[in-house]
Order: C-alpha cells, then sequence, then structure tokens
C-alpha cells in the first residue's frame, strides 16, 4: 500500500505542477473541470444519489462551470460566480460545523444535491480566478491546507489526547487542530513580505498584518471542517474512501475534500484585496 501510495504521489504532483505552472487559463479551467466532474461523481456516489440523480448531478455541475467558462464576462456569469463563492463560504464557515457536530444525514437528496453543486462550482471558480491572478497565489492558497493537515498529523500523534469529533473522524485531536494553527501562522508571517508582489492594496501595517494572520487560521480551521464533512459523508455511506481513481490515495474527493472548503474563501479574499494582476 504504501508503495502504491508513493508511486502515485509521484505521478501526481508534477502532474498538478504542470497543470497549473505550464498550461494557459482556458486548458487549465478545462483541465480542473474534468477534475470537478469526477469529485461530482463520487459526492453523488457517496450522498446515496440513484443513478438518475447521480447522472443529472454530475451533468448539472458540469454544465453550469461550463457556462460560466464560456461567458466569463456576462455580468449575470460574474455575479453567479461570486455567488456560489459567497454562498460556499457561509456553507463552511456557519452551516457545515453544526453539521458536523450534529451528525445530520448527507443522504437526503435534495439538500445534498443543492450543496454539492453550489460548493463543487465554487471550487472550480475559485481555483480559476486565483489561477488568473497567479500560478503561486493557487500554490499559496493550497499550501494553507497542506501544512495545516500535515502538522496536524504530527502534533496529533506526538500529543493528541482530546478528540474532535470522535464519532465522525476517530484519529483527529484538538492537539492535532492546535498544532496546525502554530504552523500556519508561522507561514502567514512568512508571506507577509511577498504582499506587495502579490498586489495587496493597500499599506502592509502591523493591524492588516494581524487580519491576514486570523485569516490565514480561519482559512486552516475551515479545510479542517471540510476534511471532517467529507468523513461524515463516507461514515454515513458506509465506505473507507469516496472512490478508487487514485490508487493508494482513495478517490479524488478524499484528497480535495479540505481544498473545496477553504478555496472559495481564499478566493473571495483575493478579489477582495489583490489588485489586478496586468497582462
Amino acid at each position: 500500500m504504501l508503495k502504491t501510495r508513493v508511486l502515485t504521489a509521484l505521478v501526481l504532483v508534477p502532474a498538478v505542477l504542470a497543470a497549473l505552472f505550464l498550461l494557459a487559463p482556458l486548458p487549465f479551467a478545462i483541465v480542473l473541470l474534468a477534475v470537478v466532474g469526477w469529485a461530482a461523481h463520487e459526492w453523488a456516489r457517496l450522498s446515496g444519489f440513484a443513478p438518475p440523480l447521480h447522472t443529472a448531478f454530475v451533468l448539472a455541475t458540469l454544465l453550469v462551470a461550463l457556462a460560466l467558462l464560456i461567458y466569463p464576462d456576462a455580468g449575470v456569469a460574474q455575479a453567479y460566480a461570486r455567488g456560489t463563492l459567497v454562498i460556499a463560504s457561509v456553507f463552511w464557515i456557519c452551516v457545515a460545523p453544526l453539521w458536523v457536530g450534529g451528525r445530520w444525514s448527507t443522504q437526503r437528496r435534495v439538500p445534498m444535491a443543492l450543496i454539492g453543486l453550489v460548493v463543487l462550482v465554487a471550487t472550480w471558480a475559485a481555483l480559476v480566478a486565483l489561477r488568473a491572478h497567479s500560478p503561486w497565489l493557487v500554490l499559496a492558497a493550497m499550501a494553507v491546507v497542506w501544512i495545516a493537515d500535515t502538522a496536524a498529523y504530527f502534533s496529533g500523534r506526538a500529543f493528541g489526547r482530546r478528540k474532535l469529533a470522535p464519532q465522525v473522524s476517530p484519529g483527529k485531536t484538538w492537539e492535532g487542530v492546535f498544532g496546525a494553527w502554530v504552523a500556519v501562522a508561522l507561514y502567514a508571517v512568512a508571506l507577509v513580505p511577498l504582499a506587495t508582489a502579490a498586489a495587496f492594496r493597500g499599506p502592509v501595517d502591523g493591524m492588516r498584518i494581524a487580519a491576514f494572520v486570523l485569516f490565514m487560521l480561519v482559512l486552516a480551521s475551515v479545510s479542517v471542517v471540510g476534511d471532517l464533512f467529507e468523513s461524515l459523508m463516507k461514515r454515513q455511506a458506509g465506505v473507507k474512501d469516496s472512490g478508487a481513481a487514485l490508487p493508494g490515495h482513495g478517490g479524488i474527493l478524499d484528497r480535495i475534500d479540505a481544498l473545496v472548503a477553504a478555496m472559495p474563501i481564499a478566493a473571495l479574499a483575493a478579489l477582495h484585496f489583490l489588485a489586478p494582476v496586468a497582462r
């Protein structure tokens, strides 16, 4: 299993970096659309959608994202894209923690179809928007999730005592979350000197640095919520993995669950606080 995981990672990581840095914006958006389409298939599977609804859900996700891709400059399209980012952000910050804490059912067709359509399209729109600014911005945003996950794993193993959500994901601990916060705070501080290069609007003073660190901590926390939400979906579906698309790693959702939660919030912040980069 370990050998399979390593081999898959050796293929996957260069492929992601190549798509991010070598593809033009349009091909990147199309490749990302294929990934989101597969994630929609796994979401439908975990939600227990029957074949007609399963197919309709995947097609709807693809068609909505495709419409945004074909008409990116249309006022309605821009408003819809922003709307999905806002709704997805509100869901992950305000609703998903209650959903996980209450262990509400993820097997209800209508709410899960609506939520899935919004959060998956929002993830696609977020990454496309971040990539339009800079591939480095995408990497920096995704690194928040990776750093939080890695720090949580090691700090949880070393110091973990108090379970975070034992009936959803028994391996996660509050000590792991604290470790993730520390690591992400340090990462945020390390990014501050790059604010000008990233086209940050306004001066970089002490108050804005503190706000940025706080924002990054929120982003890390939301990534944990995304992970827990997918764990709840798998537990209620009675499966170990969301799929088998990535040998040794499970499905697409298993690898992007935290990103699905964090990227819409990161994109909203970027659209608001970063000036457009001249091409």
